[in-house]
């Protein structure tokens, strides 16, 4: 295998050498030393399980460590000019890695922000800050209709399937939130052992090709759904319409990744090229798609149903809602995914130019709700770049009750963005089904990296909570996150934006959303 040949080339260098030193003069005996060294360094990083690179890599994966040492900026230009189009920035990166290995993130020197720019957001302390609570605040997933609701971690691991990511990458996933009790979504993908055997809480999402839960021609198949939703793991039951990476467009596994066993999970042929559709065919409406809600809570025996989707038209979005109106029933959640999610294979051109960012599409979904008086009953989760405590507050500031997060996820058990997901070439056993790459990825470790960085990133937001002077997510508004609009003009999330009252687009709705409220139909989505 590849990943020897480096360790087969410095043993035979090694005799050979030997050989000549035996025979010849005694200076031979200085590169035997060299390459001896170079050798042990080399069985070494093979037979470690810290680094995916160094076991896949070895003496060669050093390089990048090296590069890391170097200097700060120089380990930047690699990685963003090789790596991640759209990387987090290095404070960020350097701070999911510190969080996972378990480190202290605190630096001297002040920040390397600029604070005086247009643009620069930042919370509201108190100069009374409160005691932080000694547990983490938890959210109840269960509207009305539900009578097994589920208590939510602020931070969960977002949908990322199996053939996506590995068979030990989704293992190391689901110990580390079986560990630190937070959720596990599988994906479009499907219900897999790798989503189970870890002991984790399960959110089994359904994509538009109903991997796992279909017929023989594609089409949903409620008695495969009601068998492995009767799972005692499966928690919860997310619908995927769309998603940030490609809103509009199904999602795509290479035929490289596509091997027998993902076939036969997903129930697709192998070594051919799995493509979801763009649509689902089990529902064809606004009203139809709250039908199906329905179904699957009652398939479920009562578990939590809800939908995921990157908001793009308000119209459709009103038109969800006057369905569930309309219906008297409504979804338990609904998961907004910005248009900056980054872990999905997708065209550049719906990556850069296709729906809403994540802070848009929030506040959107959360004042229509609030507007049409359904808030209350239906939980609001926010996936798309988050990775700090940072980000979890202002999320929660801008109208969810939780999040999810795939790619900072990701990077706490190895990823370094290396952009090789889509070639089945991952250099660090993440995101490929060769067998030879991920065996490097070794699963106690990294489960205990990804419980790690989510301890200690829930950890940070209470904290900044209650430098805000607040217990309980209840107690964050819009108030309390500012933005720099120029450089003698600061307002915050309050004055920015238009907050609708409860039940105002049922009374009088503004001007701002007559047009829309209008237009939208509970039977057609167009």
């Amino acid at each position: 295998m590849s990943r020897f040949f480096i360790v087969g080339f410095l043993a035979v260098a090694l005799v050979l050498l030997g050989v000549v030193a035996a025979i010849g003069s005694w200076a031979w005996w200085i590169p035997i030393a060299l390459i001896a060294a170079l050798l042990g360094v080399g069985v070494y990083d093979l037979v470690q399980r810290k680094h995916a690179v160094l076991r896949n890599y070895p003496v060669l994966g050093h390089m990048r460590y090296l590069l890391e040492s170097l200097r700060p900026e120089l380990q930047q230009y690699f990685i963003e000019r090789n790596y991640d189009g759209r990387p987090f920035d290095r404070d960020v990166r350097t701070m999911i890695y510190e969080r996972a290995k378990g480190i202290h993130g605190e630096l001297s020197f002040g920040t390397e922000r600029d604070l005086d720019g247009v643009g620069y957001e930042y919370l509201v302390h108190s100069v009374a800050p409160v005691a932080e609570p000694e547990q983490p605040p938890r959210v109840l997933i269960g509207g009305p209709d539900c009578t097994r609701p589920y208590s939510m971690s602020l931070l969960n691991i977002s949908s990322m399937s199996f053939g996506a990511l590995s068979g030990n990458a989704l293992r190391a996933l689901n110990r580390g939130a079986a560990a630190g009790g937070f959720a596990h979504d599988t994906g479009e993908g499907g219900l897999t052992p790798y989503h189970l055997e870890g002991g984790a809480d399960v959110v089994w999402e359904i994509g538009s090709g109903y991997f796992g839960t279909r017929t023989g021609d594609g089409a949903f198949d409620p008695d495969q759904f009601a068998d492995k939703a009767a799972h005692d793991q499966v928690k919860a039951i997310s619908i995927k319409l769309s998603q940030g990476a490609k809103p509009g467009l199904g999602g795509v596994l290479p035929a490289a990744k596509v091997s027998r066993e993902i076939a036969d999970y997903r129930g697709v042929p192998m070594d051919a090229k799995c493509v979801s559709p763009s649509a689902h065919s089990a529902f064809r409406t606004p009203r139809e798609l709250i039908g199906f809600v329905s179904r699957l809570r009652e398939l479920s025996d009562g578990k939590p149903v809800g939908f995921k989707l990157c908001v793009g038209s308000r119209v459709e979005l009103l038109a969800i809602c006057k369905a569930m109106l309309a219906e008297g029933t409504a979804p338990d959640f609904i998961i907004v995914d910005g248009a900056e999610g980054g872990t999905a294979a997708a065209p550049l051109e719906y990556e850069d130019n296709v729906g809403l960012p994540l802070t848009d599409g929030l506040m959107t979904l959360h004042n229509a709700l609030v507007a049409t008086g359904l808030r209350d009953r239906i939980r609001i989760g926010a996936s798309g770049k988050i990775a700090t405590g940072t980000d979890i507050v202002k999320r929660l500031i801008q109208g969810a009750d939780y999040t999810n997060s795939a790619r900072a996820m990701m990077m706490a058990i190895g990823c370094i963005q290396a952009q090789r997901c889509h070639t089945n070439k991952c250099p660090v056993g993440v995101a490929t089904q060769d067998p030879r790459r991920t065996r490097a990825l070794d699963v106690a470790d990294k489960a205990l990296r990804a419980q790690r960085f989510q301890e200690a990133t829930v950890a940070q937001a209470v904290q900044l909570m209650a430098s805000l002077g607040v217990r309980d997510p209840a107690g964050l508004g819009p108030h309390l996150l500012r933005k720099k609009l120029s450089p003698t003009v600061m307002k915050s999330y309050a004055e920015l934006y238009e907050w609708l009252t409860p039940g105002r687009l049922l009374e009088d709705p503004p001007p701002t959303w007559r047009a829309d409220w209008t237009a939208a139909d509970p039977d057609s989505f167009h």
